[in-house]
């Protein structure tokens, strides 16, 4: 027999403390190894957190709202009910290490940080008898008292959102849909389902005075700017035309292509020509990556920053591309990445053109040796080789680059590049 404790997993290789969204188990509830009991919110993510011991929840010691840093106990399990007083006991005593009665050394660290699953993993809501809901579906479904169990998942890879709980509500609490078995009173009329990926709005309401908390991920992003100042960078920027591209993306727009997509492509086809601009700094020397993954910048809805990556870019078709970025961004939005796919990029775009931006400079990354910020496409007035005058879509970029590694004249030849295969044979790209 013995208790347990419960440690913040690291979900990421830059997390250094996780928030708890929410226990999925309350104190004294039965729980099974494998199975989930609390989600955790690192610095990109939530995540389901399992544990790997079979027990009762005896105590917890981190409520959900707060923080604790990686390695801290978040909770004590205790194998048998009759010591459920003890780790209360223990708890309240400032025990810091899991303890035995069978013996009395400590449970390593490492056996009792949970294992983080993703729901994103899941082909559908349950997995092994596992319920996957997001956290907010979940404290939704306790309010308003529906059972997950009876619900279909709509989200990714059909997770249970709140949306599915709402839906549920609003029909009476019933499984299928049947009719209500009392009229709705007409003073509270039922809402639709909010959209699933709402337009950005402010964090907070700007109150005068009032200091408003970072929240994980805005921290996050403060720690990955603050480890940039030291690395010396350089800007270089261009102009691109874009007709052929634009014409491009007219034709298979119907088909699901977007133009994000579209740049990452042309990116990830020059860099084949431009190793270097898709290698990075170590204290090893270059570090040449043997895939070329393209992040994308992502504003978050709650005023994070995530950066989706979409993996072997060059390598992948057009098509299938552009499905896997749709994917990214909802699951980014829901938080429901893994870790690989948030991190793993070798090379970043920023796009600010959608906004109406004309240029800017983006920084560089943590881990990676260039950024592109890419500006809005506008009309332009040209002079054409043949000395007449043309109206042009052209568009700004600028490349940020980390000058250890990288020189002025390999940014300009890589910009070459990409301005000729876009303005001459955009075309290649759907091959």
């Amino acid at each position: 027999m013995s208790i347990h404790e419960v440690f913040m997993p690291a979900l990421s290789s830059t997390m250094t403390e996780g928030k708890i969204v929410s226990w999925v188990k309350s104190p004294g509830d039965k729980v099974e190894k494998g199975e989930t009991v609390v989600v955790v919110e690192s610095d990109k993510a939530d995540m389901d957190v399992e544990t790997f011991y079979e027990g009762f929840l005896a105590h917890i010691i981190v409520e959900a709202g707060e923080t604790a840093p990686v390695g801290s106990a978040i909770a004590f399990i205790a194998e048998t009910e009759a010591e459920i007083e003890q780790a209360k006991s223990l708890a309240n005593s400032g025990g810091a290490a899991a303890t035995t009665t069978s013996s009395p050394e400590p449970v390593p660290a490492t056996a009792s940080v949970a294992t983080p699953t993703l729901a994103s993993q899941n082909g559908s809501n349950h997995k092994e008898g596992r319920l996957v809901a997001s956290p907010r579906a979940r404290k939704l479904a306790k309010e308003l008292k529906v059972d997950l169990t009876t619900l279909q998942g709509s989200g990714p890879h059909g997770r249970i959102v709140a949306e599915d709980v709402e839906a549920l509500s609003n029909k009476g609490k019933q499984p299928a849909p049947v009719a209500p078995a009392a009229p709705i009173p007409t003073s509270a009329p039922v809402a639709p389902p909010a959209p699933r990926t709402p337009a950005p709005t402010p964090v907070a309401a700007a109150v005068p005075g009032q200091i408003v908390p970072l929240t994980t991920f805005q921290n996050a992003v403060v720690r990955n700017m603050v480890a940039t100042i030291s690395v010396p960078v350089f800007r270089v920027g261009y102009t691109i035309t874009t007709d052929g591209l634009d014409k491009l993306y007219k034709q298979i727009k119907s088909k699901g292509v977007t133009m994000t997509a579209l740049l990452a492509k042309a990116v990830a086809v020059t860099l084949q020509k431009h190793p270097l601009l898709n290698a990075s700094y170590s204290e090893q020397g270059i570090v040449y990556h043997s895939d070329i993954n393209i992040s994308v910048a992502v504003a978050m809805d709650d005023g994070g920053l995530i950066t989706p990556v979409l993996q072997n870019a060059d390598a992948v078709d057009i098509y299938s591309l552009s499905r896997t970025w749709k994917s990214l961004v909802e699951r980014a939005r829901a938080k429901q990445l893994q870790p690989q796919e948030y991190n793993s990029g070798t090379f970043t775009l920023s796009n600010l053109g959608m906004f109406g931006v004309d240029k800017f400079d983006a920084i560089l990354p943590p881990g990676q040796g260039s950024i592109l910020a890419i500006g809005a496409s506008r009309s332009q007035v040209v002079a054409t080789p043949d000395g007449l005058f043309a109206v042009r879509q052209q568009m700004q970029v600028n490349i940020t680059s980390d000058h250890r590694i990288i020189y002025g004249a390999h940014a300009a030849a890589f910009l070459q590049d990409l301005a000729k295969l876009i303005e001459t044979n955009p075309q290649s790209l759907t091959l």
